[in-house]
């Protein structure tokens, strides 16, 4: 009987029901993007794909410059005026970012011809754009998780996948397929941005709008390590997961960039779908029960070994069917994708706790640490690209650098796993 309350309580409770409800908006969102691409790959080619991979990497890294890291430190503070100094540090950094972003735009043609991708400075001029939408979700997102506001990102979350799978659509049917994949991807985020926030604004968003200097300096002085650790270690990874898109591009084609972006789309999107939104929840009922002294460890043992337990068998069974699946899914030639993919599971498999977890250096202050091994992490990751151009074999180049991958994000976990060991040790009476 005592087992039937406790499982009731549990599913009961303020984190299940928070993950649930992030995770069925995740579920649906990503559901709809995923449906939308056996459309999109019958319409647009896999170049068409490979400069939009290139245009997402490259705004992706400055989207991450432009908040500072300053997202994180929206969650941690007891009180609700430091978060909001927090949140308005990142507001600040962003328009700085986005405006230094804009003095590049009559340099687009250089930066193109960087990557060798004249088409992309056809587009070039909408990458301000892109970084101002995509940094000030990411702020508001996190001011949303500490408020325990779940529905709003969740109605985000379905908004912005909603958009941008029928505007690439409609674009690619009216047969602007040369911009039409980069437009929707802003077009989306801003529309979503502005239905969000238009909701309830003056309840809800309109306080933000107060801007207290004193509080921001102090805000920023004492969570001076997010810029000054975590947004290096952040850079760095961020690079890092573009690298076979940044760093290939010039030495192979943006068809072989286009194959491999959907690889990564179709793999990485059920994995984040469930580790972002787990991610969210556990990061904001983590830093509660570190605030509270309260014991972490049983329960992070318990998620890996059950994530274990389920990913290991399916990723095994799933390696024999990938090419065939993902050609009936996206037409002929998309195969490649599949093939892919079969490089990258041992990778992913680590990532589905990784990525989960990867909260806790943050929570224990070990940004430093954390920076030092991203550095690492990304010189492994440029050897293993490097010995892929070598062989001049795509292939190649996937394998060694989803398999340096795949040990660096183990190790990552294990060393988690040591904070929290050495955490329950100093709160033991």
């Amino acid at each position: 009987m005592k087992s039937r309350h406790g499982i009731g309580r549990f599913f009961a409770s303020d984190l299940v029901k928070n993950s649930a409800k992030l995770l069925s908006a995740n579920v649906a969102a990503q559901a709809i993007g995923l449906l939308a691409y056996p459309v999109l790959t019958r319409i647009y080619s896999p170049e068409n794909f490979g400069l939009l991979s290139l245009f997402l990497s490259i705004g992706g890294v400055l989207a991450l410059l432009a908040t500072a890291e300053y997202q994180y430190a929206i969650v941690l503070p007891k009180e609700d005026a430091k978060g909001i100094a927090c949140l308005h540090i990142g507001v600040f950094t962003t328009i700085c970012l986005t405006a230094l972003c804009a003095l590049t735009i009559p340099f687009s043609k250089p930066i193109a011809n960087l990557f060798s991708a004249p088409n992309l400075a056809k587009w070039w001029w909408l990458m301000p754009v892109f970084v101002l939408v995509t940094a000030l979700w990411t702020l508001l997102n996190y001011w949303y998780t500490r408020q325990k506001r779940f529905g709003k990102i969740s109605a985000y979350q379905m908004t912005q996948s909603s958009l941008s799978a029928l505007s690439k659509i409609g674009f690619g049917v009216a047969g602007f397929t040369a911009f039409g994949l980069i437009v929707s991807s802003i077009i989306a985020p801003l529309a979503a941005l502005a239905a969000t926030v238009g909701v309830n604004f003056k309840r809800q968003i309109r306080h933000l709008l107060h801007f207290d200097r004193a509080a921001c300096r102090e805000a920023a002085k004492e969570y001076a390590n997010f810029p000054k650790f975590s947004l290096p270690r952040a850079l760095v990874n961020s690079v890092s997961c573009n690298l076979p898109t940044l760093l290939l591009t010039p030495f192979f084609s943006l068809t072989e960039i286009g194959y491999f972006g959907m690889a990564v789309t179709l793999s990485f999107t059920p994995i984040s779908l469930i580790t972002k939104s787990l991610y969210q929840v556990f990061f904001q009922r983590t830093t509660e029960r570190v605030n509270q002294r309260a014991s972490i460890a049983p329960f992070f043992r318990k998620l890996i070994r059950n994530t274990l337990l389920m990913v290991v068998p399916a990723f095994a069974l799933l390696y024999f069917a990938l090419p065939a699946l993902t050609g009936w899914l996206l037409g002929d030639g998309w195969q490649i994708s599949g093939k892919y993919i079969q490089l990258m599971l041992p990778w992913l498999a680590a990532c589905c706790i990784g990525n989960t977890i990867g909260y806790i250096p943050d929570i224990f202050m070990q940004q430093k640490v954390s920076a030092i091994i991203e550095v690492v992490y990304c010189a492994l990751r440029v050897v293993a690209l490097l010995v892929g151009i070598w062989a001049q074999s795509f292939p190649v180049a996937i394998f060694c650098y989803s398999t340096v991958c795949c040990i660096v994000v183990v190790g990552q976990i294990i060393w988690y796993m040591c904070l929290t060991a050495r955490y329950e040790k100093r709160i033991r009476p």
